[in-house]
This record gives C-alpha cells, sequence and structure tokens, in this order.
C-alpha cells in the first residue's frame, strides 16, 4: 500500500517537473520575442566571449592620450594624430556635467598606427605636453582590492577587529570620551 502511494508521489512529481520545464520554455520564448520587438539583443556567454575579444582587439588599434587640454576638440586631436596613420575614432571623455576630464583615445583604423602615435609623446598641442601610450584592454571583474587602514582615532581599529591596546574608563579620561566632546584647540 505503501509503495503504491510513493509511486504515485514520485509519478506525480515527474509529471510536475515536466510542467515547470514547458513553463520555463515558455517563458524563454516570450522574453525573446519582447527583447526583438525592443531591439535589446541577450548576450549569452558566448556572445561576451566574442565582445571581450572585440574589445581586445579594438584596443590593440587604440592609445590613451593624456594631457589634452580642456579646449581641445575632438577634430583637432584627430588632425595631431593624422600623420600616424588613418584615425577612425576620437574619444575625449568627460564628466557628468560634460566638461573634459584631460585625456582621450584614440582609435586607428590599423595596428601600425599606434608605434608611430607613440613617437607623438612629448609633443604639443594647443601648448600642453601631451603623454601617449598603448591602451590597456580593462578586464572585467578584476578590481584591485585595497584594504582601509586603520584610523588610529577610532580606538579599536578598522570595524572591531583588533583589541583595544589598553583600558579606556567609560567616564572620558581615556583615549576618547564617552559622550564626544566638541574639538577644542590645545596648544601644548
Amino acid at each position: 500500500m505503501e509503495i503504491a502511494k510513493e509511486h504515485e508521489d514520485v509519478e506525480g512529481l515527474k509529471k510536475r517537473l515536466k510542467e515547470m520545464e514547458e513553463e520555463t520554455l515558455a517563458l524563454r520564448d516570450m522574453q525573446a520575442k519582447i527583447e526583438k520587438e525592443m531591439g535589446v539583443a541577450i548576450q549569452e556567454p558566448a556572445a561576451a566571449a566574442v565582445d571581450q575579444a572585440n574589445k581586445e582587439e579594438i584596443d590593440s588599434r587604440s592609445v590613451f592620450v593624456g594631457n589634452v587640454d580642456y579646449a581641445c576638440t575632438p577634430e583637432e586631436v584627430q588632425q595631431h594624430f593624422v600623420s600616424c596613420g588613418t584615425v577612425n575614432r576620437v574619444t575625449i571623455r568627460t564628466n557628468k556635467f560634460g566638461q573634459p576630464k584631460g585625456y582621450a583615445y584614440v582609435e586607428f583604423c590599423e595596428t601600425d598606427a599606434v608605434q608611430v602615435a607613440l613617437r607623438l609623446t612629448e609633443s604639443f598641442l594647443h601648448g600642453r605636453q601631451l603623454k601617449v601610450t598603448a591602451k590597456r584592454t580593462n578586464v572585467p571583474g578584476m578590481k584591485q582590492f585595497r584594504p582601509r587602514r586603520a584610523n588610529p582615532y577610532m580606538g579599536y581599529g578598522f570595524r572591531g577587529a583588533y583589541p583595544p591596546p589598553f583600558f579606556y574608563t567609560p567616564y572620558g579620561y581615556g583615549k576618547f570620551s564617552r559622550y564626544r566632546m566638541p574639538m577644542r584647540y590645545g596648544p601644548y
């Protein structure tokens, strides 16, 4: 009797699993249809790898130009680098207010132009000496971890990770007072 009931439970679970798989496929089809209508494509892992390879290829044809004058336009930067080869694109980075940050990226059509462009280091544009280097490729997920240093004025170090070096009295005679007192000028 129990075996028959367990068999029915297993069959019910298999049936429910099949229904869930069909629902998942239907949802994926609906999502693809909506994204196609909106013009947005899903990036699959294979597409992301191709995209990364494409970025690396573009970066191999690009240079970083530092110390660019804030009044400089992309056309002027392009004219400065036209002797190196065919310039595909000039990007002058700006902050959130639209003001230039003082550096630019120059993308060439051919890879050999990068070596010629590196010779323009220390050349002048708008009275400023340019710094030209080969553009590096950012690797996603490789942000450098920089641990925070312990603040000696906080007493216990960073987030209570260290024990106090000596006992603090709770009445305000230790390293810091029990109730925060305003900062006062103490010449000695």
